[in-house]
């Protein structure tokens, strides 16, 4: 995620199949190799007039936002956060499991926070299913550890509010219309089968590089 620009396309860390059943092959392909290289390629054309922002990292990009030169800002804002989303998004899953919790460090933070992960679970999900429109429910944390579930319209990130994001539910239509149609509740529920705990456990044991 701290690639420069020009900006890449992520590659998809799975097949396209993966995720089945709960995210059909199709919708990865238009979600990852559609809208995410137009979020991509539309950030780089942000760029390619400002010199003085194209060594700059594209977390320090989004934390900054509000330092950039106003004419990019909001290009920034949408284009920059839907590349930065949609790679933690991307990253943050792997094939399904039916008993898929996390553990370790993290698990243990969100046992004394949430009283269990079920507790956690129908926290995040609920936040997610109730974002109003296109958005994200995320799980965050601060630079001490402390967890927190909040959610962020669009392609806004929490990353503004100096923590760091963990967990990101994309609920725009894009990530499950084409198997769910508007059962937002039923994709976001299947969505912690596919959660990558292993690698959001990483996240959250590295945390310090993130705050540096």
């Amino acid at each position: 995620m701290e690639n420069k620009y020009p900006f890449e396309l992520m590659p998809l860390p799975y097949e396209y199949e993966a995720l089945e059943p709960y995210i059909d092959a199709e919708t990865l392909h238009y979600h990852h190799d559609k809208h995410l290289k137009t979020y991509v390629d539309n950030l780089n054309n942000a760029l390619k007039d400002y010199p003085e922002l194209q060594n700059a990292s594209l977390t320090t990009l989004l934390v900054n936002i509000e330092e950039l030169p106003p004419a990019v800002q909001n290009a920034v804002r949408n284009n920059g956060g839907g590349v930065f989303n949609h790679n933690l998004y991307f990253s943050a899953m792997r094939s399904p499991r039916e008993d898929n919790k996390p553990t370790g460090t993290l698990a243990e933070r969100i046992n004394k926070q949430f009283g269990s992960f079920e507790g956690f679970k129908n926290e995040l999900a609920a936040k997610s299913i109730g974002q109003f429109g296109s958005g994200y429910g995320w799980l965050v944390t601060d630079k001490d550890g402390n967890l927190d579930i909040v959610s962020s319209p669009n392609q806004n990130t929490p990353i503004g509010m100096y923590v760091m994001p963990l967990v990101p539910i994309d609920v725009w239509e894009h990530a499950y219309y084409l198997k769910y149609k508007n059962l937002r509740k039923d994709y976001v529920e299947n969505w912690f089968k596919l959660a990558n705990w292993d690698y959001i456990e990483e996240l959250y044991k590295n945390r310090e590089n993130f705050f540096k």
